[in-house]
């Protein structure tokens, strides 16, 4: 056995090696993000795509994520005594970690798995190495509208869950849990401010770009015919939300650090 192939076979040696691959897509794509002609009726369409399979089921989890997430900090600040700050305790809840967690897992879990569903179809009827032939760079052409659609997407979906959180935020503490509406609305900004907004911006950039991404790369490297397609949407799921919850962590680690 050759030191080559013995390295090749190291334990962890093709995790590594698919890591540098997607660091490697991801670089193409910075690059070509700037390079002309930008794909613009590919960006636009892909981002009516997205924005139609998720805006509605990104409400409705809004929904119940923020009434789970006024009645838990509601019950432990009522037993502290100071239940005016309800108000001040949800909105820091929802802006730093429930709104970008829940957007991450949307655009993830229906736009990526759907991004990747479409490039393997493509991979497999050989369309990718059609454009190659013809000169036609698939990154710029495939992979940049979709990534880029997906950033813009994940921070409007940010936003839509900030605003359908804390008005079920407000209904819960209000209606459920007696809370004053006056004192809810005063104390919103108590704990949160644009240090707060501006780090859950740079949240869903983040996991925007991180979805996009992987649904690419595997869409990108599908084999095995429809079987792989179908196995490959399935790992889009699986290592966008293990990528995402990993950058969640250090993006609050480094949160808490400056803050």
């Amino acid at each position: 056995m050759t030191t080559r192939a013995a390295s090749a076979r190291f334990p962890g040696a093709g995790a590594l090696r698919e890591t540098g691959r997607l660091f490697a897509l991801g670089l193409d794509v910075v690059v070509n993000t700037f390079r002309r002609p930008f794909q613009l009726r590919e960006f636009i369409q892909q981002c009516w795509f997205i924005a139609s399979v998720t805006i509605l089921p990104t409400a409705l989890i809004a929904i119940p994520f923020g009434a789970v997430v006024a009645m838990e900090l509601g019950s432990l600040i009522v037993q502290l005594g100071a239940q005016s700050f309800t108000g001040a305790a949800s909105v820091l809840a929802i802006i730093q970690q429930a709104s970008p967690v829940v957007t991450a897992l949307l655009i993830a879990g229906a736009g990526g798995s759907a991004m990747c569903a479409d490039l393997g179809a493509r991979t497999i009827r050989e369309e990718i190495d059609a454009m190659r032939v013809l000169a036609i760079d698939p990154i710029q052409r495939l992979v940049v509208p979709r990534v880029v659609a997906s950033t813009l997407l994940a921070v409007l979906l940010t936003a839509v869950v900030d605003v359908v959180g804390l008005v079920a935020c407000f209904f819960t503490a209000v209606y459920l849990q007696h809370s004053s509406p006056g004192a809810f609305v005063a104390n919103l900004t108590l704990l949160t401010g644009t240090t707060e907004v501006v780090f859950s911006v740079i949240k869903a950039v983040v996991f925007g770009v991180i979805a996009g991404l992987v649904a690419c790369y595997l869409g990108l490297t599908v084999k095995g015919g429809p079987k792989g397609v179908g196995a490959a949407v399935n790992e889009t799921v699986v290592y966008a939300f293990m990528i995402l919850f990993f950058a969640n962590v250090a993006i609050s680690f480094v949160q808490f650090q400056i803050v």
